[in-house]
């Protein structure tokens, strides 16, 4: 079966695979549709901290069951996919936070993904994706990342909350923030992001403008959440203070680095700071009955589309002409 494969750092190939052997438990899905994510990006562009290559990627998924024999599925039935493999054995699995799992194994990152045809699964992995298109399944899960963080920071009716980063994830967290009851606001340096965000109904602010007297207005003393989605060692240390006091800070985005804020800082505001990683059951079930009822905007979330041949060129095209894009999602 066919597959893309990034065997080095600036490099696509389609290529042919044996299919994957089913385990007893596990279920062989046909896969629909691939939504690229940053991840991916940063993997065929060479900086990602944590990869061994020849990598197939691919974690955002939709796929149709082919076999699902000796588990509730059953041939033709559309899913889902949690990309995340845990132990269920560790405190953290134990405890009901697998997407945390102390040995989590996430395919496309740590493994080959769902860039192919077909791959086999637990059946826990599947989530039924009845009444949504399989371009819509495709997109739960990166916006699962965002409901996730939202119910991480118990985000409450008429909070101000601030998203710090435009791009898909921060959207999702603003789209799931506004969901929840929030009154949010959204930075981002790139104005092609901000003007996407005002499209969506959001207040968006350009990184620029945050000495300006119409954000000064919006923050007043500090937003009672702020959550950061930017990925920037920079943004991460400085958007920390746009929290009020006894206010939320939680990050979303991960980069290898240290955080370094000043404990008077922290302790004078008596801050709640949390980290926010992947999502999980819950999370994937709050974002389809959203989007089944109609409060997630995944048509404008999605502006490229290509096919699994034209990958290994359109790709790499993307790693370089950002401005518009938001999601792009492979049809297979």
């Amino acid at each position: 079966m066919r597959a893309i494969s990034c065997p080095e750092p600036g490099q696509l190939k389609l290529i042919d695979i044996e299919r994957p052997q089913a385990k007893p438990g596990w279920v062989r899905v046909g896969i629909s549709h691939i939504g690229i994510c940053g991840t991916d990006y940063h993997i065929f562009e060479g900086t990602h901290p944590f990869l061994q290559y020849p990598r197939i990627m691919g974690h955002e998924l939709s796929g149709v069951v082919l076999d699902g024999s000796g588990t509730e599925f059953a041939a033709g039935d559309p899913v889902v996919i949690n990309p995340y493999l845990n132990c269920g054995q560790c405190p953290a699995c134990l405890e009901g936070k697998p997407n945390c799992c102390e040995t989590l194994s996430v395919i496309g990152v740590h493994s080959d993904g769902g860039m192919t045809e077909e791959v086999v699964l637990p059946a826990g992995n599947l989530y039924p994706a009845t009444g949504l298109t399989l371009e819509q399944a495709a997109m739960t899960e990166f916006l699962a990342i965002g409901a996730h963080a939202v119910r991480r920071t118990e985000i409450k009716r008429g909070w101000r909350v601030l998203v710090v980063g435009g791009g898909p994830i921060g959207l999702g967290v603003a789209i799931f923030a506004r969901i929840a009851g929030g009154d949010v606001t959204v930075v981002d340096a790139a104005a092609d992001k901000v003007e996407a965000t005002q499209a969506m109904g959001f207040d968006a602010v350009l990184a620029a403008d945050l000495e300006g007297a119409a954000f000064a207005e919006r923050r007043r003393s500090g937003f009672d959440a702020v959550l950061d989605a930017t990925g920037s060692i920079k943004v991460m240390n400085s958007s920390l203070f746009h929290t009020r006091n006894g206010g939320n800070y939680t990050l979303v985005g991960v980069i290898k680095g240290d955080l370094v804020w000043p404990d008077a800082e922290v302790h004078r505001r008596e801050l709640t700071i949390r980290a926010s990683r992947n999502a999980t059951r819950e999370d994937f079930d709050h974002v389809m009955e959203s989007i089944r009822r109609g409060l997630v905007p995944t048509d404008r979330l999605k502006t490229h589309t290509m096919s699994f041949d034209q990958v290994p060129t359109e790709l790499p095209r993307l790693v370089h002409e950002r401005t518009g894009l938001i999601k792009a999602i492979i049809s297979v």
